[in-house]
C-alpha cells in the first residue's frame, strides 16, 4: 500500500477560465431543465423584490386610514406572491433534479466509454482508485452543484439588483450607506477564494489516494495476511486519512471564516442604514414608516444573496479540482487509435456499404507478421528493445524465453498494440499496422495471460465474453477443448456457476482454462499466451497442450512459456536478452548450439528427473 504525494502544480496551478463553460456543454441535453431553472431564478427574484414593496405600501395605507379597497387589493396581491414563489420554488427544484441526475448520468457514461478508448499505458500510470473517484464522487459533486450554482447565479444577481435598486429609490442616501460595503465584500470574496480553491484541490487529491488505497487493501488482502502486514497497512492508511482529515478541516475553517466575514459586512451596511434611517425620523424627516420598514427588509434581504453567491462561489471552488479531474479526463486523446486517414477509409467504407465497417476492410487473412527495427522505451535512458527485428512466417509459433526484464513481455504487448514502437514498425503483410484499424487487429488476437482476469457472473458468460452471439453448444466445444469441462462440469452450477468478482472463487489453473477457452472461442488469426499454462499441474498441462496444439494449427502464435512442453513444439524458439534476439531455433539446434539457450534450459526447463 502507497500513496503519491499530489503534483505541486496540480495544488497551485491557475484556474482555467474556460473549464466551466465546458462543463456547462454536458447540460446541452437538458436545455429545457437549465432554462426553466433560469426562468424560474428571475420570476423568483422579482417576486421576492416586490413582496417588500407592497409591504410598506399596506402598512402606509393603513396609518393613513386609505379605503379598504386599496388595502383588500394590496392584501391579495401579497397573497398572490406568496402563492406564485412557493410554485416557483416547486419547478425549480423539479428541473435542478432533472438537470443533476442527467448531467450525473451522462458523466459517468462519457467518462467510462473514454476510459475504455485509452491506451494500456495509461493505466499503467494510474491507480485505479484515482479512477473510481472519477466516475463516483467527482461526477456526483460537479453534477450537484451546477443546477443549484446556476440558480443562485441567476437569482442572486437579479434579486440583488433589484433590491439596490429598490433602496436606492426609496431613500438614495440611506441606499448608498447598505451599498458602501461592497468594495470591501469583492476584496474578502476575491482574497479567501484563492484559498479555497487551493484547500479543495489538496482534499480531491487526496480522497482519490484514499480511495486507492481502499481498493489494494481490498484486492491485496491475502497477500497483507500472508506477510503479516496488517499493523503497517494500518499506520500507512491513518497517514493518508490523516492528510485527508487535515485538508479537510483546513478548507472547513477558510469556509467557516469566509461566510461570517459576508455575513458581518453585510449587516454592517444594514446597522448603517438603520441609524441613519432611525435619526432621521425621530427628527420629522425622512420617508415614512411603511417605506422604512419595506427599505430594511431589502437592508435585511440585501445581505441574502450576498451570502448565497459567496456560499455557491466556495462551493465552485471546492468542485473546481473535481471538475478538473473529469473534464481532463473527458479531454484526454487516446496515444493509441486509429489515425485520421484510417479513420476516413473506415468511414468512407460505412458509407459505401451502409454498414458498419471498423476492420478497415483488415477481414483478410494475416499470413506475416514482422518487427522492423523497432526500438521502445519507457524511459528514452532506459531502452527495452533496440533494433529489434523479427519476421514471423504463416502458421509459425514462436516461443520467446529468456531472463525476465529482457523485453519478452514488451515484444507481444507491442504485437498487440497495447504499445506502439517509438522507433521502426510493425508490420501484417507487409502493412504498418497503425496503417490498419485498431480494432480490426484486435479483433484478430487471442490473448491469455499469466493471470487472467474473469468479470463476475457465470462461467459460461466468461467463456463467450469475447462472443456474445455464441451458443452454450459453442461455449462448452471451447471448453473441453481445453480440458475445463472436466471441472466445469462437477461444480454444483455446472456453466451457471458464479466466479466472482474477478474470478475469485476459482483457482488460478481454473481461472486459466477458462481464459483458453475464451480465447479459442474467439477463433482468432493471431494467439498470444504469456505463460498461460504455469499455473496448472503438469497433468493438466499435458492434456491443454493438445488442445492447443490443434487449435494453433494454421494460426500464427507468440507464447511466452516457461515449461518445457510448449517450448518443444514451437517451430521457432528465441532467447531474448536485454532487448535484443541472442539465439534463435528449433530446440534440437538451440541445445547443439551449446550456447545461451543451453544454459538457460539446463537451469529452468530440464525435467529433474
Amino acid at each position: 500500500m502507497s500513496s503519491s504525494t499530489p503534483h505541486l502544480e496540480d495544488v497551485l496551478g491557475t484556474v482555467d477560465r474556460g473549464l466551466w463553460r465546458r462543463i456547462a456543454r454536458h447540460a446541452s441535453a437538458y436545455k429545457g431543465a437549465a432554462a426553466g431553472m433560469i426562468i424560474g431564478g428571475v420570476l423568483i427574484a422579482i417576486v421576492e423584490a416586490l413582496m417588500p414593496f407592497i409591504i410598506g405600501v399596506l402598512v402606509d395605507s393603513i396609518i393613513d386610514g386609505s379605503n379598504t379597497g386599496k388595502i383588500t387589493w394590496l392584501s391579495l396581491a401579497y397573497v398572490f406572491c406568496c402563492f406564485a414563489f412557493c410554485v416557483l420554488v416547486w419547478c425549480f427544484i423539479v428541473a435542478a433534479g432533472k438537470l443533476a441526475t442527467g448531467m450525473a448520468h451522462d458523466l459517468r457514461r462519457e467518462s467510462f466509454k473514454r476510459l475504455q478508448e485509452l491506451e494500456s499505458a495509461y493505466f499503467d500510470l494510474q491507480p485505479a482508485g484515482w479512477l473510481v473517484s472519477r466516475l463516483t464522487s467527482d461526477c456526483r459533486k460537479v453534477s450537484s452543484l451546477m443546477p443549484w450554482f446556476l440558480l443562485d447565479i441567476c437569482w442572486g444577481i437579479t434579486f440583488l439588483g433589484l433590491v439596490g435598486v429598490g433602496m436606492l429609490l426609496i431613500d438614495f442616501i440611506l441606499g448608498l450607506c447598505v451599498l458602501v460595503v461592497v468594495p470591501f465584500l469583492v476584496v474578502v470574496t476575491a482574497y479567501f477564494q484563492s484559498r479555497l480553491l487551493r484547500s479543495s484541490r489538496l482534499m480531491r487529491k487526496t480522497n482519490s489516494e484514499l480511495t486507492a488505497v481502499y481498493n489494494e487493501g481490498i484486492t491485496g488482502i491475502r497477500t497483507t495476511k500472508s506477510l503479516s502486514r496488517e499493523r503497517d497497512n494500518a499506520v500507512e492508511f491513518m497517514d493518508v486519512s490523516r492528510s485527508m482529515r487535515d485538508y479537510s478541516m483546513l478548507n472547513a475553517i477558510e469556509t467557516s471564516v469566509f461566510l461570517p466575514i459576508v455575513t458581518t459586512l453585510g449587516g454592517l451596511g444594514v446597522g448603517i442604514a438603520l441609524w441613519v434611517g432611525g435619526v432621521q425620523i425621530e427628527g420629522g424627516e425622512g420617508i415614512s414608516i411603511g417605506m422604512l420598514i419595506a427599505f430594511m427588509q431589502y437592508a435585511v434581504l440585501f445581505s441574502m444573496p450576498v451570502r448565497e453567491l459567496a456560499a455557491r462561489l466556495s462551493d465552485l471552488k471546492g468542485a473546481e479540482a473535481a471538475a478538473e479531474r473529469i473534464q481532463g479526463l473527458l479531454e484526454r486523446e487516446p496515444a493509441i487509435g486509429d489515425s485520421p486517414e484510417v479513420q476516413s477509409r473506415i468511414d468512407g467504407a460505412n458509407v459505401s456499404s451502409g454498414s458498419s465497417l471498423a476492420n478497415d476492410g483488415g477481414m483478410s487473412q494475416i499470413e506475416t507478421i514482422e518487427f522492423s527495427g523497432v526500438s521502445f522505451w519507457y524511459k528514452k535512458e532506459e531502452p527495452v528493445l533496440r533494433d529489434f527485428n523479427l519476421a514471423i512466417r504463416p502458421g509459425e509459433t514462436i516461443a520467446l524465453v529468456g531472463p525476465t526484464g529482457g523485453g519478452k513481455t514488451t515484444i507481444a504487448s507491442l504485437l498487440c498494440r497495447f504499445y506502439e514502437p517509438n522507433e521502426g514498425a510493425v508490420l501484417f503483410n507487409g502493412v504498418d499496422y497503425r496503417d490498419r484499424s485498431l480494432h480490426w487487429l484486435q479483433s484478430s488476437l487471442g490473448i491469455v495471460l499469466q493471470d487472467p482476469h474473469l468479470f463476475s457472473g457465470s462461467i459460461a458468460r466468461n467463456i463467450g465474453y469475447g462472443q456474445p452471439t455464441a451458443g452454450i453448444d459453442a461455449i462448452k466445444a471451447a471448453a473441453k477443448l481445453v480440458e475445463a469441462d472436466e471441472f466445469i462440469t462437477r461444480l454444483p452450477d455446472g456453466y451457471d456457476t458464479e466466479v466472482g468478482e474477478g474470478g475469485g472463487r476459482l483457482s488460478v489453473g481454473q481461472r486459466q482454462l477458462v481464459a483458453l477457452a475464451r480465447a479459442i472461442l474467439k477463433d482468432p488469426q493471431v494467439f498470444v499466451m504469456d505463460e498461460a499454462t504455469s499455473s496448472v499441474d503438469t497433468q493438466t498441462e499435458f492434456q491443454i497442450q493438445k488442445g492447443i496444439e490443434a487449435t494453433l494449427s494454421g494460426r500464427i502464435a507468440i507464447v511466452i512459456a516457461h515449461r518445457l512442453s510448449t517450448i518443444r513444439t514451437a517451430d521457432r524458439i528465441l532467447v531474448i536478452e536485454q532487448g535484443c534476439i541472442r539465439e534463435q531455433g528449433s530446440h534440437q539446434e538451440l541445445l547443439a548450439a551449446e550456447g545461451a539457450y543451453r544454459d538457460l534450459y539446463r537451469r529452468h526447463f530440464a525435467d529433474p528427473a
